[in-house]
């Protein structure tokens, strides 16, 4: 019989055996912070629980999203399932009552998990809240980060909006759990943003009423899996009509994340040397990811749905009878255009980066790939240390980013699919938390190192016993 309420006793006492303290209540925390966290979701979530488990307790996370609404999961994702295979774990840090399975089946029983094909993408919203709730975790919601300036070494002060309007906190590091486009923002390509009014059209990251789509002609550009997520989720809304267009000429049918996940180089990605990483990442990009199966089929069963494979958009204008889009196969009209046109990277971008973005080392300024190799989409990407460490495009500059960490999308260059993915957070989180960790202990170095050769806590207590025994054992011999 499937009981919540046990599970969740289990739960505590895993932690407890593990010797997993609990955060300190927000209202009694120390500023500065040991370390800021900036995003809620579940990578700044799981940052959290990773630090915890490395002792640094003296922690806080920062979340524009309202409490409910940990990373985009009810807000601007469309899928019906997850995109991973329900088996992978992540954030649960190899603690198995913590994983989604255990949980689900504690409250389903374990017949669901059993019928279950991949996580429906509620059910993993509903899981992060459970998460955030059984571990504790210090969250400020509606908090948005606007800046981060450093003030002197080693301390950060980070401004942000809040409920009751700015508020400024201060930290020794700071972590950038800001998600999928936290490396930059979405693309709106300038054709589309340059010649129509905001009104008629939305990236796939921005929110979409049924209203906006309800009767309505709509476009799609893209055919990355958010493309058929929007269809399929316009469909249901009740579109008149929806219609895919791609470039390619033939979908994309091989996942190299698959391939990824099963050779164990996920984990191992960071040990890459940069030639090797840099090939990776070229096939990847160029190679796009496939919609899943099962978005696919909920699209196309459609009557009123259409896919146009090679043919990109020419031409874009606003016209009487509604938005005119031009192809190399004809002329299009219609009410309302989805944009599933990815991201671009560039921490200029980003205002809590503010004034330390132009000094971050890009891949550009330590790797030079042969010409024909050379791609701008992978050379804008930070070049990241090892524990996702900003690094300074001139040396004399690491002071200014000492502290600073990019865990998000922006990390896949230097250190794969990790910071902003299911698929790599399990490796990523105990990574990002041990480099902190080994920081923040090695700022001390001074005082633990004085108190060090000041310990003088007495653990064995027969000293005396111990004189007078040997004293005792020599005047036997010399008697004997």
């Amino acid at each position: 019989m499937a009981n919540l309420t046990d599970h969740e006793t289990q739960v505590a006492l895993d932690l407890e055996t593990l010797g997993v303290k609990p955060a300190r209540p927000l209202g009694e925390r120390d500023e500065p912070y040991d370390v800021v966290v900036v995003g809620g979701g579940q990578s700044g979530m799981g940052a959290a629980f990773g630090l915890l488990r490395e002792r640094v307790q003296n922690v806080i996370v920062l979340d524009e999203n309202e409490e409910g609404f940990e990373g985009p999961w009810l807000t601007y994702a469309r899928m019906y399932t997850l995109r991973t295979p329900k088996e992978l774990t992540s954030i649960d840090l190899g603690v198995p009552s913590l994983t989604f399975r255990a949980y689900w089946s504690a409250k389903h029983g374990p017949e669901a998990w059993q019928e279950m094909g991949k996580i429906p993408r509620e059910a993993w919203a509903e899981y992060l809240i459970w998460y955030r709730k059984m571990l504790g975790l210090p969250v400020l919601n509606s908090r948005r980060v606007t800046s981060c300036e450093q003030q002197e070494r080693g301390l950060y002060q980070l401004t942000a909006e809040g409920p009751s309007g700015v508020e400024v906190f201060r930290a020794r590091k700071v972590v950038f759990a800001t998600g999928i486009q936290g490396g930059g923002e979405w693309h709106v390509p300038s054709m589309i943003e340059d010649a129509l009014p905001r009104e008629c059209y939305a990236h796939t990251s921005h929110p979409l009423t049924d209203a906006q789509v309800k009767d309505k002609r709509i476009a799609i550009l893209g055919v990355g899996a958010s493309g058929f997520d929007n269809a399929q989720h316009a469909l249901k809304a009740g579109a008149a009509s929806v219609d895919v267009f791609a470039r390619r000429p033939r979908l994309p049918e091989i996942n190299p994340i698959r391939f990824m996940e099963r050779t164990g180089l996920v984990p191992r990605y960071a040990s890459l040397a940069d030639d090797t990483k840099y090939e990776v990442m070229r096939t990847f990009f160029e190679s796009g990811q496939p919609p899943t199966n099962d978005t696919f089929d909920r699209a196309s069963e459609w009557s009123n749905f259409s896919l146009h494979l090679g043919e990109p958009w020419n031409g874009v204008r606003q016209v009487a009878d509604g938005i005119e889009i031009i192809s190399p196969k004809g002329r299009y009209v219609y009410d309302f255009l989805i944009l599933s046109t990815g991201l671009v990277t560039d921490l200029g971008l980003r205002p809590e980066l503010g004034s330390v973005a132009p000094k971050v080392a890009r891949w550009r300024d330590r790797f030079h790939p042969i010409a024909d190799k050379r791609k701008a989409i992978l050379d804008d990407h930070p070049y990241l240390g090892p524990h996702f460490e900003l690094l300074a495009k001139d040396p004399a500059d690491n002071e200014l980013l000492e502290g600073l960490y990019l865990f998000n999308y922006g990390a896949v260059m230097s250190l794969g699919l990790s910071a902003a993915a299911l698929t790599g957070l399990g490796y990523a989180i105990p990574r990002l938390a041990r480099g902190i960790a080994d920081q923040l202990f090695t700022d001390e170095e001074d005082t633990w190192l004085a108190d060090y050769t000041a310990f003088d806590e007495k653990e064995f207590l027969g000293g005396e016993r111990a004189l007078q025994y040997a004293a005792q054992h020599t005047d036997d011999r010399q008697a004997s």
